[in-house]
């Protein structure tokens, strides 16, 4: 059954103080992937951005093309007043799903789980719509399942692999080695390249 994962579901969350995909800090594992990026002019997409961490670091690193994503105006909203520098037309209040561009990274954290599973095969069509040729999708996905419905959703690096060589070329998919603590054991490494 598909789980209604809607704007309205994500600002409840946000309201709340239901956040605890949010780590508060950019994601180790993609903190060392931008650490190793040397064209700064490259154009960058978080999608499902929330407050956005990996995004002020890559800003901030010189990667001015960065671009983020979220369905719920609050994060954005609170995005735009902690960092008023940040480009306005690169902040995008919208679905996924209807967002267009052209890119040639877009990093993942925490979204691909946060969709319904039955989204995964739809999640891969609109990634290579948006990706460059031989642009690449970068990120962590849990290598886990979790004992309540989600979000978050898990999986398995086999899922993954089946799943994401059917639209990628698969340059590393892997158990993550560089995890945050709590994460450390759950979560694999992604680098998916457009064909």
């Amino acid at each position: 059954m598909l789980v209604n994962l809607n704007e309205d579901f994500w600002t409840q969350r946000y309201l709340q103080g239901k956040t605890g995909w949010d780590i508060g800090y950019p994601s180790t594992p993609l903190l060392q992937y931008l650490d190793q990026i040397e064209n700064s002019g490259l154009e960058l997409l978080i999608p499902g951005a929330g407050n956005a961490h990996e995004a002020v670091y890559a800003f901030q690193k010189g990667l001015v093309n960065t671009h983020i994503l979220d369905i719920s105006t609050i994060p954005l909203e609170n995005f735009r007043r902690r960092f008023p520098d940040f480009p306005t037309r690169q902040i995008h209040h919208q679905n996924f799903f209807d967002h267009l561009g052209s890119y040639d990274l877009i990093l993942e954290q925490t979204f691909f789980c946060a969709l319904d599973p039955s989204l995964r095969p739809a999640y891969c069509e609109k990634m290579k719509s948006l990706l460059k040729p031989s642009g690449k999708l970068v990120g962590v996905l849990f290598d886990r399942d979790f004992e309540q419905d989600g979000p978050p959703f898990g999986g398995s690096l086999l899922e993954y692999q089946a799943i994401f060589s059917s639209y990628f070329k698969v340059q590393v998919l892997e158990a993550c080695y560089n995890s945050i603590p709590q994460r450390t054991g759950t979560e694999v490494f992604l680098i998916l390249e457009n064909q």
